[in-house]
């Protein structure tokens, strides 16, 4: 037996160096020498408006963001929202199981990662013919005769009967060269992620939205009553013959007007309460869960969120770890340039080693003495001498494709650094707008309530003083639209950094990175 270990380490390390081939050296493209979207000095911090939701918010360089960044938001119905989403949203669902299924294909593959140890132990009992039988007696390398009698006996001719005992090693290794399967893996984790950030955006932008058109509903509302009352003052003044008819008809005109204003907005709440519903997987309203029809019927009003007053903003090199896209365009690139290696490779002379080792003896005992044990140790070289220049032309194609896939990587990060740059200025100016709908507001405010001032000292008729409190509603719902913008930016900014993924469920480092060299 000792003979048998002594022959079996050399032979499993001859596999295993057989199974080490050089495969490419990847690292990652670097395609990040500036940073394009840093927050200029003139934006390291955003303005600020004397009004609800106006405080200024503040750039933080190279800022994680929390897994459960909504919850800056201080919302509960919102946190209630989210959770159940993620629970029983079908592209979530989707998702999850596209990337379980990568990990149990990819587990299944680790087989091809080690190497293989077989082992076969055939025992028999066999009877040669007669007729091929000798007159002589002949000796199994253990000793004993194999002509011979079922009973044992030494017969001259006739019949023999004869054991037969062997045992075999075999040792095997094929790995995954280029990790292609690994690269599956990561590509299907950085789709989920993308789903979980998108799915949760979306979520809160349906829920900030919601919350802004409650409150234009609410002042619209407000709009049409006066409107109402101016109508009923000028149809009571024609009446008495203080105002024409023409009069009249320009006061319902108004009054549809408001009332034409309202009915979009109501439309919208009703298609925002439907998205909300859809993201959170129900199909219709006869199937509508109860809880959750609850859940969406507690308002989440504008007043009742908070606006973080600091804001993430990630390093050009955190980026790349960050977004998703980026993320599966780099996974893609890695797996073409897990191809373009392949290529390679059967350009070149390939080798196949193969052994085994045991023993062979008519009783177990004799199988590594006197001769019984054995072992097999091949290898074969081959090498393409004609095949018409096709494997060249393959490698050319794959090479191609390894360019081409390097530009659209490029292309996705570079889109990347864009998408949060645009946000960037977008704040800016939505913080512009709000500071001036914030002063609109204030002077609308003021000028109703000078207005209902001078109505009770007799200066001014009772139109008047509606007329000025319609535009203070307009004003108000100017300003619920700019607060609302000021929401959506802070939402847009967390998917464009990411949305802090890496908190909730931090994928596998990738150990190879691709650099594309012209």
């Amino acid at each position: 037996m000792k003979k048998l270990q002594k022959n079996l380490i050399p032979l499993c390390l001859l596999a295993t160096l057989c199974g080490c081939t050089s495969g490419l050296v990847t690292k990652r493209t670097e395609v990040l020498s500036s940073a394009p979207h840093a927050a200029p000095s003139s934006m390291q911090e955003s303005a600020s408006a004397k009004v609800q939701l106006g405080v200024p918010q503040r750039f933080v360089s190279a800022e994680d963001i929390s897994a459960e960044w909504w919850k800056l938001f201080q919302s509960p119905q919102l946190d209630t929202l989210i959770k159940r989403s993620f629970k029983t949203n079908p592209d979530f669902e989707a998702a999850q199981a596209a990337l379980q299924r990568a990990k149990e294909y990819a587990a299944a593959q680790q087989g091809f990662f080690y190497p293989k140890v077989s082992a076969s132990y055939p025992p028999s009992r066999n009877k040669m013919a007669r007729s091929f039988g000798s007159g002589s007696t002949g000796q199994e390398n253990n000793g004993p005769v194999i002509q011979a009698d079922s009973n044992g006996g030494v017969k001259r001719e006739g019949p023999a009967y004869y054991s037969f005992q062997a045992v075999q090693l075999t040792v095997g290794y094929m790995p995954d060269m280029f990790e292609a399967n690994h690269g599956q893996v990561e590509s299907a984790q950085a789709r989920t992620d993308g789903t979980y950030i998108t799915l949760a955006s979306h979520v809160v932008a349906a829920a900030i939205q919601e919350a802004s058109l409650r409150a234009q509903i609410e002042a619209q509302l407000r709009i049409v009553s006066l409107d109402q009352q101016a109508l009923e003052i000028v149809r009571n003044q024609l009446k008495l013959g203080y105002v024409k008819e023409l009069d009249v008809r320009q006061q319902e005109m108004t009054s549809a007007l408001a009332q034409r204003e309202l009915a979009p907005l109501q439309e919208e709440l009703e298609q925002t309460r439907d998205l909300m519903h859809a993201l959170a997987g129900n199909t219709s309203a006869q199937d509508m869960d109860h809880d959750l029809d609850q859940d969406i019927d507690e308002a989440i009003i504008l007043d009742g969120l908070h606006l973080e007053q600091e804001l993430p903003l990630s390093l050009p090199s955190r980026l790349v770890e960050q977004r998703p896209d980026v993320r599966m365009a780099e996974m893609q690139l890695h797996e073409v340039s897990a191809r373009y290696g392949v290529n390679i490779t059967r350009m070149m002379p390939q080798f196949t080693v193969s052994g085994a080792i045991g023993g062979m003896a008519s009783s177990p005992k004799w199988m590594v003495k006197n001769g019984g044990s054995f072992f097999d140790l091949a290898a074969k070289g081959s090498n393409h001498i004609f095949d018409n220049a096709a494997l060249r032309t393959k490698t050319r194609v794959a090479r191609q494709d390894l360019i081409l896939a390097g530009a659209q990587y490029r292309s996705v990060v570079m889109a990347a650094l864009q998408n949060v740059a645009d946000i960037l200025y977008v704040i800016q100016s939505d913080d512009r707008a709000l500071k001036a709908a914030s002063k609109a507001a204030q002077v609308a405010s003021k000028m109703g309530e000078q207005t209902r001032n001078q109505y009770e000292a007799g200066s001014v008729d009772f139109q008047g003083l509606l007329v000025a409190q319609q535009n203070e509603q307009l004003a108000i719902i100017n300003l619920v639209q700019a607060q609302t913008n000021r929401f959506g930016d802070a939402v847009a900014l967390f998917q464009a950094l990411g949305g802090g993924w890496w908190g909730y469920d931090k994928p596998a480092k990738v150990k190879n990175r691709i650099t594309l060299k012209k």
